[in-house]
């Protein structure tokens, strides 16, 4: 009796599913991978036409960056030291606070404080980076030009106070998920042998999850680096070397954003600068992502 209700395209249809499925699968996941082709293509046939003309020597270690006045010159080391400098601001800054938030979420937070506290640390991540460059210009510069009245309108200070604001949400978000993959059953030993809370935190979840937090710190790290319209907005477009973050500085990604405006003519060397700055700041980036692929793997703990 069972048969005789039985579908006698079920089965057809069961491998058909199972021998479609995987390609369009495959397929979507190809997408990432040729579009990750097509920018490494881009940047590389770009900048070899640029370091065909401009030394790659001069490019790496020149200590002048004027591509649009004479005499021009392609040293990026001014842009190198520009971003660095914002990055480390924004560091320092995300680095501690997002650490601490993900402590208190994880150990110290009731569950309905929790739930309430995250979404609005993570509303944080969804601000647009423009209305962050808006608000370091507007409401951090004048505070800083109070406090210290030498501050240059456009400065690394503030830029790099935006740009670290806007990176706690994935320090402490990405760091307390690590802390809470970490099995109960460690932090109730602790408190068997009589540890505080502040001890279990500090002394036991923390180096359980280290390589999920030190992951955080290099992937907002990188984050940072990549910004772009923050410090387009609030650094400036004056490439100096300097190390004072109360002077005017450029970033690599605000150069790119600059000769980008439609004024640099295609084909200049200008134009091919573009690409060269672009083919280094994905160099910085890629790097720093493998090293924090290989942190976590170094540090990881199974459970």
């Amino acid at each position: 009796m069972v048969d005789m209700y039985r579908n006698p395209f079920r089965k057809s249809k069961i491998h058909f599913g199972d021998y479609i499925m995987p390609i369009i699968l495959f397929l979507c996941a190809f997408v990432s991978v040729l579009t990750t082709i097509g920018i490494v293509y881009t940047l590389f046939s770009e900048s070899i036409t640029f370091f065909k003309q401009v030394p790659i020597n001069d490019f790496i270690t020149g200590m002048k960056w004027a591509p649009l006045i004479e005499p021009i010159s392609f040293g990026v080391i001014p842009l190198l030291l520009g971003t660095f400098l914002v990055t480390m601001i924004a560091s320092v800054i995300a680095i501690p606070i997002g650490l601490a938030s993900a402590i208190y979420l994880s150990e110290y937070a009731s569950e309905r404080v929790r739930n309430l506290i995250k979404p609005i640390l993570e509303v944080l991540a969804g601000v647009p980076t423009i209305v962050y460059g808006y608000f370091a210009l507007s409401f951090i510069t004048p505070i800083l030009q109070f406090i210290m009245p030498n501050t240059a309108l456009f400065n690394a200070f503030s830029a790099g106070i935006a740009v670290g604001i806007m990176i706690i949400p994935m320090v402490s978000s990405l760091s307390e998920d690590a802390m809470r993959a970490v099995p109960k059953s460690l932090r109730h030993g602790a408190y068997a042998l009589g540890a505080t809370r502040l001890e279990v935190a500090l002394q036991i979840v923390l180096p359980a999850a280290i390589s999920g937090v030190v992951s955080s710190f290099v992937l907002a790290f990188s984050r940072a680096i990549g910004e772009t319209m923050i410090v387009t907005v609030a650094a400036g477009a004056t490439p100096q070397l300097t190390a004072n973050p109360l002077n005017s500085i450029q970033t690599m990604t605000a150069y790119i954003v600059q000769v980008s405006l439609g004024d640099t003519p295609h084909g200049s060397l200008a134009y091919g600068s573009i690409f060269a700055v672009g083919l280094t700041l994905f160099v910085i980036t890629f790097l720093l992502n493998i090293l924090a692929s290989a942190i976590a793997k170094r540090f990881r703990e199974a459970y």
